[in-house]
């Protein structure tokens, strides 16, 4: 379980300027998978430093194709 002081430092990496790429987040040091936006009210997005984030996206390509080539 993580403390509030903990959840604040990885809430904070998030705000940092220097973990953006543009519009891609990349953070090898936050645990999360997926990051809000620097404008909060846009949204979420990957942290794209994750392998997680690549093997999901990857999934989520090889699902459309799929589905346009079975359909």
């Amino acid at each position: 379980m993580r403390t509030k002081l903990n959840q604040q430092i990885i809430e904070g990496m998030s705000r940092n300027p220097d973990n953006w790429k543009g519009i891609f987040y990349f953070n090898r040091k936050d645990p999360r998978l997926m990051v809000p936006k620097q404008i909060p009210s846009l949204g979420w997005t990957f942290n794209f430093a994750s392998p997680y984030a690549w093997i999901t996206l990857g999934g989520i390509i090889l699902i459309v194709i799929a589905s346009s080539y079975f359909l």
